[in-house]
């Protein structure tokens, strides 16, 4: 059985897309809905907590120095020194209804992140591909855009539109970044349905399965290889970090529980880590 620990006292709305920086031993965060990036200095033991201007749907490390954001109306370089904000793409900023969800770097360094409509749940997401010039956009017509990652060897993508209960693992062509063939990786039971994902260094996808009490670890070929019972039931993604890129970190929800739900689940909300006996592989900078 996993040992499970919660990291500091922090209580996120809607935490996702934790990120693991190597290099300073931190672990950055969003919750979406507060909204705040959060930081966890793990040799200090301390969390910082960045107020944002909109909503944010996710973040990546880049090459220099700083974050890049997935706001709401824009993606954007962030400096947590100064907090200057800087727009450099805003693919949907005439939709008012529409967010951006889940973001993630492929192994070279473009930035993948996807739309989504946050007042109804019809498919009026893309998924977008930005190299820090242009913001193309490579997949149409998503309800909830999550579950990127990027196998070890760089040949396969996963993605899921989480209202499908699908993840699709796509062949995916490093050079150019385009994604090719699809096949369906797993299917997921209701109620639960796939957020976050990572990989492990052993090639196996790691998902939070939010209203599903647990995180799932599939094999290659997409057989359920184990799950990870939690004490919450909206885990929303999962990431490697620590020293030894060996503790998983989950992010989790406590949106839309009730007062009793809530104290039923006094973990809602907070970033859990867990030691599940296997490490995970570096995540990539934006290189744009």
């Amino acid at each position: 059985m996993a040992r499970i620990e919660r990291v500091g006292d922090t209580r996120d709305v809607l935490g996702e897309g934790p990120v693991w920086d190597p290099q300073a031993q931190a672990l950055w965060w969003v919750d979406i809905r507060l909204p705040a990036v959060r930081r966890y200095d793990w040799r200090a033991g301390m969390t910082q907590t960045f107020s944002m201007p909109e909503m944010v749907g996710s973040a990546a490390l880049r090459s220099g120095s700083g974050l890049i954001l997935a706001l709401k109306t824009a993606l954007a370089y962030w400096d947590p020194e100064t907090g200057a904000i800087e727009r450099v793409a805003a693919p949907e900023a005439d939709r008012a209804t529409q967010r951006f969800n889940d973001g993630k770097c492929d192994p070279r360094g473009r930035f993948f992140a996807g739309t989504m409509n946050d007042t109804a749940r019809e498919p009026h997401g893309a998924l977008y591909r930005f190299d820090g010039r242009t913001c193309v956009a490579v997949r149409h017509g998503i309800v909830v855009p999550n579950s990127l990652a990027w196998s070890p060897d760089a040949r396969t993508m996963t993605f899921s539109d989480s209202w499908t209960r699908e993840i699709g693992a796509f062949e995916y062509d490093v050079a150019s970044g385009a994604m090719g063939a699809r096949r369906v990786l797993a299917r997921i039971d209701p109620p639960a349905v796939p957020d976050g994902a990572t990989f492990d260094a052993e090639g196996h996808l790691w998902c939070a399965l939010y209203d599903g009490w647990k995180i799932a670890r599939f094999s290659p070929d997409g057989r359920l290889e184990r799950t990870v019972e939690l004490p919450l039931q909206r885990p929303t993604s999962c990431q490697f970090g620590g020293p030894g890129l060996d503790v998983l970190f989950v992010t989790t929800a406590s949106q839309r529980l009730t007062p009793r739900e809530l104290a039923e689940q006094p973990l809602a909300g907070a970033l859990l880590m867990l030691d599940v006996g296997v490490r995970g592989v570096p995540e990539p900078r934006f290189a744009g």
